[in-house]
């Protein structure tokens, strides 16, 4: 019989590895582990091909090291090495983030007795970047993870609708945290005119939509990503470059001028159509400013229905238009302070801890 007192051995599998470098899982590890409560043990599997210096340790969590690549479609070798080694480890729990590896939980299961805990992520297999095989291999990979698993997690209600729509399970719906994106800073009060977007430069973030709209406006619009990784944005930028009113940004990894920019803008602009909840957009709304989405189930669901949202640009146009003449409006008062604090109640790190730890 297990000692109540005992810590508990958790194993979790599916990011790059820590201290975060990629994305929002590494983020959401990274944030579990400094907020950590002392009944829990961490060990995180890194990909030994990202980190030079391979530190045993990461705070009060244990690092091992695979050597794969963590991404693309060597995210499904990587996680299913990681998911082995976890299994002759003998865990209390494995968090598993995202399904590519779970091709391989009915294995882990026949063998371990560990609670297997998956977040299924934002519906990856939707995504326009996979091709037909692949998405079709990474939606068996969900159907295997929801029917193995002993715990569904979602990001987001509409993920949580979608599974128990699609495989009559019942999921625990647990965000991210934002609040990290301020730290102990104070924001701005006084906005300067511009609107503000930090995204990965992807057609699922509508970045043509959002700017072909500041095209057609004289509203100041600074964007910040990942331009040169792809034909699509450097064709973008291109295009767009040469109106006086956009700036487009090289990705800026400096948080405090990072924080600079959010804290200061009147507007921020979030244009994520796929994935659940999106962490920029909950950092976003930490620092009390309208925001406007495209209007779809998940934003709704992140933002409930306090955001201002759009579906395309003309819709864009017509939100930009009505503030083109002031700088502060009434309506973006309420919008910037309902998100403030719905950020405030669901979206920090403590929260979101808290509620996996409960699971575990």
């Amino acid at each position: 019989m297990r000692n109540e007192n005992a810590k508990k051995n958790i194993d979790i599998i599916g990011i790059v590895g820590l201290p975060a470098c990629y994305g929002g899982f590494e983020s959401l590890v990274q944030n579990l582990v400094d907020h950590q409560s002392e009944k829990i043990n961490y060990t995180i599997y890194c990909s030994g091909k990202s980190y030079e210096s391979k530190s045993k340790n990461y705070k009060a969590a244990q690092l091992k090291y695979v050597p794969l690549k963590a991404n693309g479609s060597s995210s499904i070798p990587y996680d299913i090495f990681s998911l082995m080694r976890s299994m002759f480890c003998k865990p209390d729990v494995v968090l598993v983030l995202g399904v590519s590896g779970c091709i391989f939980l009915p294995l882990f299961k026949f063998f371990s007795s560990a609670k297997i805990i998956t977040n299924i992520d934002g519906l990856e297999w939707r995504r326009d970047k996979w091709g037909r095989f692949a998405k079709w291999f990474l939606k068996y990979s969900e159907k295997i993870a929801v029917h193995y698993s002993d715990t569904i997690i979602a990001d987001n209600e509409a993920i949580s609708n979608y599974v128990l729509k699609e495989y009559g399970v019942k999921s625990n719906v647990i965000a991210y945290g934002g609040d990290h994106a301020i730290g102990n800073k104070a924001v701005a009060q006084d906005k300067d005119n511009y609107y503000f977007t930090v995204c990965r430069i992807e057609p699922e973030n509508n970045i043509e939509m959002i700017l072909e709209a500041f095209s057609q406006t004289n509203s100041c619009f600074k964007m910040v990503g990942n331009w040169n990784s792809s034909a699509y944005g450097r064709e973008l930028r291109n295009r767009y470059s040469p109106f006086k009113n956009i700036e487009l940004l090289d990705p800026i990894y400096d948080i405090n001028i990072l924080f600079e920019y959010r804290s200061k803008c009147r507007g921020y602009i979030h244009g994520h159509s796929a994935g659940g909840t999106n962490p920029s957009l909950v950092e976003a709304m930490h620092f009390n400013t309208a925001i406007f989405a495209f209007d779809c189930d998940f934003n709704r669901f992140s933002t409930e229905n306090s955001a201002f949202y759009f579906k395309n640009s003309k819709e864009l146009v017509n939100l930009l238009e009505q503030r083109s003449q002031v700088l502060h409006t009434a309506e973006d008062e309420i919008c910037a302070n309902k998100l403030k604090h719905i950020a405030d109640q669901r979206y920090t790190w403590i929260n979101v801890t808290k509620q996996y730890e409960d699971l575990y």
